[in-house]
């Protein structure tokens, strides 16, 4: 079967989806825009999946590309086109007339792009409709894509779960460990609300003075929030417990997520929450904001806790409440995992996606 998977070369989600494919013999031709880190790139790729890069680059690129996406299509003749990100790619895929095209909408491009004017929302709703079948991570963005459609649509959930061998518990890390860790490993931008974190732990902080020298906040991730957050660590006073450790690639988040207790996310918006699916694969309990995609995943005071977005008292108090509970956190632990292994594993999720290809492809043939 050969699928045209267009979307974002440097995407470690467009990584993940192309080479497990292509572990399971599907042919695939990855098309992306331009980038500078595209050699790089290719080195983390399955030497199976042939890579093409259209000249154009930007929001431009998004409409200039049509008639070179048109022709590669045209030479390639694949069985099906997995077009994602509704509003670029999506966009691009309408222009060059293919099909059968599946699109994949991954969040902010339902979320956030037809909020910013009525053209904008007019652009998704015409990619929407140009595509043969849309897949969605989660059951709430299915329902945004409805709401935006003023229809209902059908909406294939492809989670985008977690490889549940390499995220797994690792008891002897564990065992090591002097402090107890919050953590969070997070892109540091405002939407994802890392003050919040930042704050409820700093009031975690007074309640507990007497620990202060036993626990950390570690948050891991790097992003244009950096300096506003260490400013707000050192304006609280707690700067020597808060440890900003930068970027780590996706290969060693797996040994990060065993180095902490409990995982915290302060998220103001999630499509779906991969980053707290990580963590309960590992049996890290998470607290986490009341998000969309979150509150999906989550169950709350099951396999985590969920707060208010915004409710830094409230993040605090279960901070606390998980910090002098261990019985607690191993509870939550293991039904996380097994919610994790139930819903969330991988190599399930992509055996789903390509039975959807092969539905399809065959409506077609």
């Amino acid at each position: 079967m050969k699928i045209l998977f267009l979307s974002n070369i440097e995407s470690i989600h467009t990584i993940r989806w192309v080479n497990t494919l292509a572990e399971k013999e599907i042919e695939v031709y990855l098309v992306s825009q331009p980038s500078p880190n595209a050699e790089c790139v290719a080195k983390k790729l399955n030497p199976k999946i042939k890579i093409f890069l259209l000249k154009y680059s930007g929001i431009q690129g998004y409409y200039l590309n049509y008639m070179q996406l048109r022709k590669i299509f045209k030479m390639i003749q694949p069985d099906l086109v997995n077009a994602h990100y509704a509003s670029g790619y999506g966009t691009l895929a309408r222009l060059a007339r293919l099909s059968p095209l599946l699109l994949s909408v991954w969040g902010s491009d339902i979320y956030l792009f037809p909020q910013k004017s009525v053209i904008h929302k007019t652009v998704i709703k015409k990619n929407l409709t140009h595509a043969n079948a849309i897949a969605s991570t989660s059951a709430c963005m299915a329902a945004k894509v409805n709401e935006i459609m003023d229809k209902d649509m059908e909406c294939k959930i492809t989670p985008f779960g977690v490889d549940t061998f390499l995220f797994k518990s690792e008891c002897d890390l564990k065992l090591k460990k002097e402090k107890f860790v919050f953590g969070i490993v997070k892109t540091l931008a405002p939407v994802y609300g890392i003050d919040t974190v930042i704050k409820a732990y700093g009031k975690f902080l007074i309640l507990n003075e007497k620990h202060k020298d036993n626990t950390v906040l570690d948050i891991y991730g790097d992003g244009r929030d950096k300096k506003r957050l260490i400013d707000l660590t050192e304006k609280l006073g707690i700067k020597n417990n808060v440890n900003f450790k930068g970027y780590i690639d996706y290969e060693l988040v797996p040994k990060v997520l065993n180095n902490i207790d409990v995982f915290c996310l302060g998220s103001y918006s999630e499509s779906f929450g991969v980053a707290a699916v990580e963590a309960m694969s590992c049996k890290v309990p998470v607290i986490a904001t009341d998000a969309e995609g979150l509150k999906e995943v989550i169950l709350d005071k099951k396999t985590g806790f969920i707060v208010e977005r915004g409710n830094d008292s409230m993040m605090s108090e279960k901070m606390n409440e998980l910090y002098y509970n261990n019985d607690l956190r191993n509870d939550f632990g293991e039904e996380s995992r097994k919610r994790v292994l139930d819903n969330y594993d991988w190599n399930n999720n992509v055996e789903e996606m390509i039975k959807i290809y092969r539905k399809l492809a065959d409506d077609f043939n």
